[in-house]
């Protein structure tokens, strides 16, 4: 097919699609509560369904009163045996697809359930949906007119009692429809292969003779490739290498950390960044307008939203809020309820709502990825915020990092214990020490009190990751590529010390 006409086709088929969004974004409630009526009765002869007695839920309190709220454990065991072949379990159509979930390293793989229904009505659906919200604000783009360079996961696929497993990304370049196929690079062979160092090169070979008007990936992994096109090429920034480059579409991780490391490698003012939220569970937030820091909240993709307020939160005993409840302002750790049969999950992400009219959330962190042991309650925004605060302050780039508590012991107080890897690295570690701490009582109330006098934590320690430490971390966990990454903040001491002895 002719770009061109390629190009006007998309662009219509958009277009449509940018009404239905407006619906929603009239009724959101309507369509929340339709959601979940679909789900409840699509569901209603499975062997969930009539435990729950899925036939007899009339209204949003029937639903609460019958359905309990769970972690990933607590449904293991179903999912286990869709794998192993049993249907109906949960969700009423064949379920051969599961995603490994890479969102963080525990050393136990969760195998997230990806039915026909999420992977049409929600992941590719969103992808048309990112390309529809960034066109309909951006009317003189040419996006169509070259590829998309998509960044995905390095494993491949393996089957298991006909069933078929691996990273999310692998999953849905397998079942990729034509239009998302024609519009990418690199080719599927490479985006598929296992071996992430060769798959580099190989991306790199067949990317840098294509017109790339597009980047989609997770910012840490993007960062690596971009760099590297920049070695192969001896470019000095990628518009010398992509002319007609507009927009990079990032999720995964908190952009905040790399933001100013892209600026110097994509130099013009007018090039836009378009933020997504999703996980293996599904497809939840899109940037909705240019130069924001918010998600426009997604509600028709089969997925019903409840959400807990953090100071409530507490295993399955916790009481949720559904989206017409919620309030600006709270953390909330997110349910989801899907059409891919997770009932009542706690996906682990915790959200704020910064807009009521249209729904509009901030990704806050992970429910348990913070560091609360000392009552400090520290969660990954304020640790991204700060150190992109300290970095301006000290001409310093960040590569990566994570942190951890000194516990108490004998008379000693706690602390917290960073390791950073820099990209470029300040001129006085104490110096930014100590902006570290003055950002992070500024940002945290709660840290801020326990610091008072050094009444509970002491100052940060910092330490220096030599070159590629997190890299070759994750290298020795075979966990390289997609969305892999040590957790920035752990209750637990497991992850730092792993690296404090790998950095010798």
């Amino acid at each position: 097919m002719p770009i061109p006409l390629f190009n006007s086709i998309a662009s219509w088929l958009l277009k449509k699609r940018f009404h239905q969004i407006e619906l929603f974004l009239k009724y959101p409630i309507d369509v929340q509560k339709d959601v979940l009526r679909h789900l409840i009765t699509y569901a209603k002869h499975t062997q969930l369904g009539k435990q729950y007695d899925f036939a007899s839920i009339k209204t949003y309190e029937d639903f609460v009163a019958r359905v309990p709220i769970v972690q990933y454990e607590e449904v293991a065991p179903l999912i286990e045996r869709t794998r192993k072949g049993e249907q109906n379990l949960f969700w009423p159509t064949n379920i051969k697809w599961f995603a490994k979930s890479s969102g963080t390293t525990n050393a136990k793989s969760k195998f997230i359930p990806v039915s026909t229904e999420a992977l049409e009505d929600c992941h590719y659906k969103s992808g048309k949906d990112l390309l529809c919200l960034y066109l309909n604000n951006n009317e003189n783009s040419q996006l169509f007119t070259g590829k998309s360079l998509r960044l995905g996961g390095s494993k491949e696929l393996y089957e298991d009692n006909g069933s078929f497993f691996g990273d999310l990304s692998a999953i849905l370049i397998d079942n990729m429809p034509l239009w998302a196929e024609y519009s990418s690079t690199p080719s599927n062979k490479v985006s598929l292969m296992s071996e992430w160092e060769h798959k580099m090169a190989a991306i790199i070979e067949e990317s840098i003779k294509e017109n790339v008007t597009s980047l989609a990936g997770v910012p840490s992994w993007m960062l690596v490739l971009l760099n590297n096109v920049l070695e192969k090429t001896g470019k000095d920034h990628l518009f010398q290498i992509w002319e007609n480059l507009e927009v990079y579409f990032h999720g995964g991780v908190s952009f905040a950390p790399y933001r100013e490391q892209y600026k110097k490698l994509l130099p013009r003012k007018r090039f836009n960044y378009y933020e997504t939220y999703n996980a293996s569970e599904g497809f939840f937030g899109i940037q909705d307008r240019n130069n924001s820091d918010e998600l426009l909240l997604m509600l028709d993709y089969g997925i019903f939203y409840e959400f807990i307020p953090m100071d409530l939160e507490a295993g399955s005993t916790a009481t949720a809020v559904p989206l017409w409840e919620v309030k600006k302002g709270v953390n909330y750790a997110l349910v989801i309820t899907t059409n891919a049969g997770l009932w009542r999950y706690k996906i682990g992400d915790t959200v704020r709502f910064t807009s009521l009219d249209p729904y509009r959330i901030k990704i806050t962190g992970r429910t348990k990825h913070h560091i609360n042991v000392f009552g400090e309650e520290l969660i990954i925004e304020n640790a991204e915020e700060a150190l992109k605060q300290v970095c301006l302050k000290t001409d310093s780039q960040i590569k990566d990092y994570t942190v951890a508590p000194i516990f108490m012991k004998d008379n000693d107080k706690g602390a917290h214990e960073w390791i950073i890897e820099f990209r470029k690295a300040p001129e006085d570690m104490a110096y930014f020490a100590e902006l570290l701490d003055n950002a992070l009582k500024a940002l945290n109330s709660d840290y801020e009190a326990k610091r008072y006098n050094n009444i509970t934590l002491n100052i940060p320690q910092l330490h220096v990751a030599r070159q590629n430490l997190f890299y070759d971390w994750l290298k020795s966990k075979d966990k390289l590529g997609g969305q892999h990454k040590i957790p920035r903040l752990s209750n637990s001491r497991e992850y730092l010390e792993e690296l404090l002895q790998l950095n010798g």
